[in-house]
């Protein structure tokens, strides 16, 4: 392994945006069924929803975008920014008032109204890589924001978000996020606040300690039996009564990302079983990273994190701790 330290942060304020960055790439962090948008035709192209009882303005999609950038500015004041990958799904469509009662195949385009329900993104630190089992991973930050989770009919109120930050695995783009790294409600009522909260979390995450854990992975191995049991187990887990499935650790996959783990288990070309059946925790890990990515915008962060959680407590159980044990026995 090839294992750098990540550099110290400083107070100098000079920051290096990777504009001419191209996004050739066959995959996304996240697909499902979204979509990739830039950040011009979130600002430029959709209206912002509001608060109905008292008018007030949501924070937008692309002020919550660039907030996290500048948070980004703060921390890493040094370091070489992509720009954000942008995804969206739910297009919620509407129409100005002088459109009412036109048929919608003849709305003209300036007549339309649209917003996105869900959107999440990520931004790249270019300049932070590290090499794991042969993986290159980037440094990355991003979030995810449904407003689907406001309550829109009410008055203005704290505004929810999600924030994190871990890496981008290179070869397949899967995400690695630990719990550290993952602030899964964040609550601000404008763009200050948002920001004097998002900092704190990238000021603490500790990217050698999930460097070093992430290493670590490839020491432990399933067997072909270990494997076939966790994807029974999993398959029952969601049908056990409440009284067992509280005393279990929880997992957040659902059947078909579990049917696409057993199918890469055979077929991936990076991350499938060893001739012998054997699969080490690193490419297993890969395979829960990549069987998630299914997932609808507002619940992927979760998935993500929960593949770590699982993984790790893999680990654990192969210590001869319990828990994750009912999994592989």
């Amino acid at each position: 392994m090839e294992l750098q330290l990540i550099p110290q942060i400083t107070d100098q304020d000079n920051i290096s945006f990777d504009s001419d960055q191209s996004r050739n790439k066959s995959k996304s962090f996240i697909e499902a069924n979204t979509k990739e948008v830039s950040l011009t035709h979130l600002a430029n192209d959709c209206i912002i929803p509001v608060f109905s009882k008292d008018n007030e303005t949501t924070i937008s999609h692309h002020q919550f975008v660039e907030t996290v950038f500048e948070a980004i500015k703060m921390v890493f004041p040094m370091e070489s920014i992509s720009e954000p990958e942008l995804r969206i799904s739910h297009d919620i469509r509407g129409r100005i008032p002088e459109a009412i009662g036109k048929p919608a195949k003849e709305l003209l385009e300036h007549e339309k109204t649209t917003y996105y329900e869900r959107m999440a993104f990520i931004y790249e630190v270019k300049s932070i890589t590290n090499i794991i089992n042969g993986n290159e991973l980037i440094l990355s930050i991003g979030g995810v924001r449904a407003y689907n989770q406001e309550n829109l009919y009410s008055k203005k109120t704290m505004e929810k978000f999600k924030v994190f930050i871990g890496f981008q695995n290179q070869v397949c783009c899967n995400m690695c996020i630990s719990t550290d790294g993952y602030a899964e409600e964040v609550r601000a009522s404008s763009t200050d606040e948002l920001l004097s909260k998002v900092v704190p979390l990238f000021l603490d995450f500790n990217a050698n300690a999930m460097l070093t854990k992430l290493d670590s992975f490839a020491d432990y191995e399933l067997t072909q039996r270990q494997f076939c049991q966790f994807i029974g187990k999993a398959k029952l887990y969601h049908y056990l009564p409440k009284k067992e499935k509280t005393a279990i650790p929880y997992l957040a996959m659902n059947d078909g990302q579990l049917g696409a783990i057993a199918k890469a288990y055979f077929e991936d070309k990076n991350f499938a079983s060893n001739s012998n059946g054997n699969i080490d925790l690193w490419k297993m890990y890969n395979l829960f990273t990549g069987a998630v990515k299914s997932s609808y915008i507002d619940n992927f962060v979760e998935r993500t994190v929960n593949s770590y959680q699982l993984t790790e407590g893999f680990i654990q159980a192969l210590n001869g701790h319990e828990g994750y044990s009912w999994f592989l026995e």
